[in-house]
């Protein structure tokens, strides 16, 4: 049975940020809990298409629709097993959206399309993230048991450290950008 799990969060930063940002898989480890270990085990990268007029140069890549990537990370504390997950990226149109599918990893099926637009917020510019994730169990009934149980709340609280963890590193790496009107 499919389900869906939806987040957002907002960024003082343009857009164009905020998508290069989450366009470079080399931040995707970097979001996820420091228990994890979270690492690239592999990639073959698909360039982007052309940036639009304005859209500026960030350092490292990003990885156009049809990039496949393996990362291995550990799923609780202390787990000696890494677990695999192979992605690819599906959909990718500049500062706007992209979505990403699972071929082999912890979901039986794996959707996660990230949306971004600017928005004001108190008055402030800035970017909404809006993260859609359609997602289905291995396991049939032990694996919905499994949903009902536990996976909305690691979800949620993924999502958190995931928002928390943004803020920081995009601080870092930007600092206080003026965000145009």
């Amino acid at each position: 049975m499919r389900h869906t799990f939806e987040a957002e969060q907002w960024l003082p930063y343009p857009v164009e940020f905020v998508f290069g940002f989450f366009s470079n898989p080399e931040n995707l480890p970097r979001l996820m809990p420091a228990w994890q270990k979270a690492r690239i085990e592999e990639a073959s990268f698909a360039p982007p298409p052309p940036r639009p007029e304005g859209t500026p140069r960030l350092p490292g890549v990003a990885a156009g629709a049809g990039t496949r990537m393996t990362i291995s990370f550990k799923p609780f504390p202390f787990c000696p097993v890494r677990v695999p997950w192979e992605a690819e990226i599906t959909e990718f149109v500049w500062n706007d959206h992209f979505c990403d599918v699972q071929h082999r990893g912890p979901f039986a099926y794996w959707k996660h399309c990230h949306r971004l637009s600017s928005v004001e917020k108190d008055g402030r510019p800035g970017t909404r993230v809006h993260d859609h994730v359609d997602y289905e169990m291995h396991l049939g009934p032990l694996g919905e048991l499994a949903n009902r149980l536990v996976v909305p709340g690691q979800f949620r609280s993924i999502f958190e450290y995931r928002h928390k963890r943004t803020e920081e590193l995009m601080a870092m790496m930007f600092g206080r950008v003026a965000v145009r009107p």
